[in-house]
């Protein structure tokens, strides 16, 4: 396997261009960014990263420095296609779509390039399914916003060498980024799975009356919600004891939500077309400004975080 130096973003909408300001942060790398329609990628990586900017955590000169290394093309014969040594896609999630950019990079690409799916649900084996050269692929799950979340989630799929997949997690280290390995393509991944378990319960105690939506959020931001970064369950779990967390479990297991369906309430809310920000109410009323906030005090909460900003 040839060394990495040429890094493609095949897409070039909100997650791409994230992404290609990421990878750029390794002067080792050239990033090219391909979409099919012209896309101001500077632009929106500069909007992306304006809170970055006046907070002190790059500076201008930095963030030029890697706008220098990202180029932009519409023509996928293009040599920043044909050149590529590792191919990060981020297109819309539709299985059709997604195996039709494959198969046009395949016809374009070296046999030895690596090819990555940022699909956040689809299944890489599914994605890969009919390409030559399946072993070269694997999905790698950014998580949203990209340019701030560290994590990368790198899915191998029924067909993925070690190889591939111990590479692509070093040139995501190497690029700042948390690359964690899922060993098994299953819905979700590891994160994802995990995230949802606890909305199933969540949704389940707004449903049944026990709390309402805006106390079961206040429970978790000012519980565990609080401790996750630094106390993860597993180490939560030895921390207290094995045999603590058993009887728990024998005691709890059996109450909790374990439907395999979308609750009642979530699909009423969905039909009366109660679909939270985007409409002004979901389980909670939203007005714009909220809503504005929410988003923005997400980022400068990350920030903070991460950077201590």
């Amino acid at each position: 396997m040839s060394e990495i130096k040429n890094i493609l973003i095949c897409g070039g909408g909100m997650m791409g261009k994230n992404i290609a300001y990421v990878m750029a942060s390794n002067p080792a790398y050239q990033v090219a960014v391909y979409d099919l329609y012209e896309t101001d990628v500077e632009a929106g990586i500069r909007t992306n990263t304006k809170q970055l900017l006046d907070k002190g955590v790059i500076t201008e000169e930095e963030l030029s420095e890697r706008l220098s290394r990202i180029s932009f093309t519409t023509d996928i014969d293009s040599e920043l296609i044909s050149n590529a040594d590792l191919v990060i896609e981020a297109v819309f999630e539709d299985m059709n779509i997604k195996q039709e950019t494959f198969a046009k990079l395949e016809a374009r690409c070296r046999k030895d390039t690596i090819f990555c799916t940022n699909s956040s649900v689809m299944s890489p084996s599914q994605i890969s399914e009919k390409l030559e050269h399946r072993e070269r692929f694997v999905g790698t799950h950014f998580w949203n916003p990209g340019h701030l979340i560290p994590l990368v989630e790198v899915v191998k799929s029924d067909a993925s060498s070690d190889e591939v997949a111990n590479i692509v997690m070093e040139v995501l280290r190497s690029a700042g980024k948390k690359p964690v390995l899922c060993k098994k393509d299953v819905p979700g991944f590891i994160a994802n799975r995990m995230q949802h378990a606890l909305w199933r319960e969540a949704i389940s105690i707004v449903e049944n009356g026990i709390a309402d939506a805006a106390t079961v959020d206040e429970a978790v931001k000012y519980s565990f919600g609080l401790r996750l970064p630094q106390l993860a369950p597993m180490e939560n779990a030895d921390m207290v004891g094995t045999d603590l967390t058993y009887n728990i479990h024998d005691y709890i297991l059996k109450d909790l939500e374990d439907s395999h369906e979308p609750s009642p309430l979530l699909t009423r809310l969905k039909e009366e077309g109660k679909i939270g920000f985007k409409t002004g109410e979901g389980f909670q009323k939203w007005t714009p400004e909220q809503a504005a906030k929410s988003n923005a005090d997400l980022n400068e909460y990350l920030i903070r975080m991460l950077y201590g900003k």
